[in-house]
């Protein structure tokens, strides 16, 4: 069986950019790519993506999120971590905020692990109180979506090569 290609948006909408990653997933044609992807929405629910996680179903991870970058809002970036990576000391659940480093770490403490793991990030230029994007990372949500799709085929591809 082929391993699975996860991708999850995350964060919260009711805080402006931090909707960055469900707006970019909500866009996202799940009909459109392979079948061995599954395109999710966890917005703050970081907790219950680790537990979907511990199944092993899914070796590639592809997350969504706004995430300080450098350059001006609306810039977006594609970062792997190393797997193998410190992700730091902290509470393995914060309730305030599931940012990737929280998840991963959260996963690893629940005894999981995922292949390889993508963060497609935008920086964000607010994360004040209010459901909508703010105008640079709006603009930025079509690009978000074809890098997104892109990813996703060629983890895709991949997983099914590696069957």
């Amino acid at each position: 069986m082929s391993g699975r290609v996860l991708v999850a948006g995350i964060g919260n909408v009711f805080l402006g950019d931090d909707g960055f990653g469900v707006e970019v997933v909500r866009r996202v044609d799940a009909g459109a790519l392979p079948p061995n992807v599954d395109v999710v929405d966890y917005g703050i629910r970081g907790v219950h993506l680790a537990y979907e996680l511990l199944d092993g179903r899914h070796r590639t991870l592809i997350m969504v999120d706004a995430v300080p970058l450098d350059g001006p809002p609306g810039t977006l970036a594609v970062i792997e971590p190393d797997p193998g990576a410190d992700l730091g000391e902290g509470p393995a659940v914060d309730g305030h905020g599931m940012n990737p480093v929280a998840v991963l770490r959260l996963l690893r403490h629940l005894g999981g692990d995922v292949g390889r793991v993508l963060v497609v990030g935008c920086r964000p230029d607010t994360v004040a109180e209010g459901m909508e994007l703010s105008k640079p990372v709006r603009a930025a949500v079509d690009e978000a979506v074809r890098l997104v799709t892109e990813l996703a085929r060629e983890a895709a591809e991949k997983e099914q090569t590696h069957a």
